[in-house]
């Protein structure tokens, strides 16, 4: 399994419709300051089920939803989608390709879509275990997270770890 695209549109500084593809071995994001780079993997984070608005920089979770700027309207709807390739069989579905989305409209409405049928969350999360990632997993990482890690106690570290390499479930 690995992770062929992001998709992204009405998330945070991402106003339209923005497609990431992601190609093989290490993928690193960089720019300049303020061109949405943690935006970036916040999204990663809300497609895999964060719950927390703090965690994601915001205050309430429709803060997700981009809110308009000079010369751009604020939209209704925040849409996220991660698209893995399963050709390998890695994740327990009969499809090669993996679609994970997570939507939320103004008005609240909040859902979760695995290759565009509706699921829950929950349903996510059982797909995803053991393979390492989940909205707290260590595989997306800022700069300000790898000091965090740094200084956290060995066994909050271990744990960490684990969670990355998808071995937390053989505990």
């Amino acid at each position: 399994m690995k992770l062929t695209r992001l998709e992204l549109a009405g998330f945070k500084s991402f106003a339209g419709a923005v497609e990431l593809p992601f190609e093989a071995g290490v993928t690193a994001i960089v720019g300049p300051n303020g061109c949405g780079k943690s935006n970036i993997s916040d999204a990663v984070r809300w497609v895999l089920g964060e719950q927390s608005p703090r965690l994601l920089r915001g205050g309430k979770m429709e803060d997700v939803i981009f809110q308009g700027s000079t010369g751009r309207r604020p939209v209704n709807v925040a849409e996220v989608s991660l698209v893995f390739d399963n050709t390998d069989g890695t994740l327990p579905i009969a499809y090669q390709e993996v679609v994970v989305t997570r939507r939320l409209s103004r008005s609240g409405q909040s859902e979760y879509l695995l290759n565009r049928s509706p699921v829950r969350l929950r349903d996510i999360q059982d797909l995803l275990r053991g393979t390492g990632l989940g909205a707290d997993a260590a595989v997306v990482m800022e700069a300000k997270m790898i000091e965090a890690l740094l200084s956290e106690k060995a066994e909050e570290r271990r744990a960490l770890f684990e969670e990355a390499a998808g071995i937390g479930l053989y505990r």
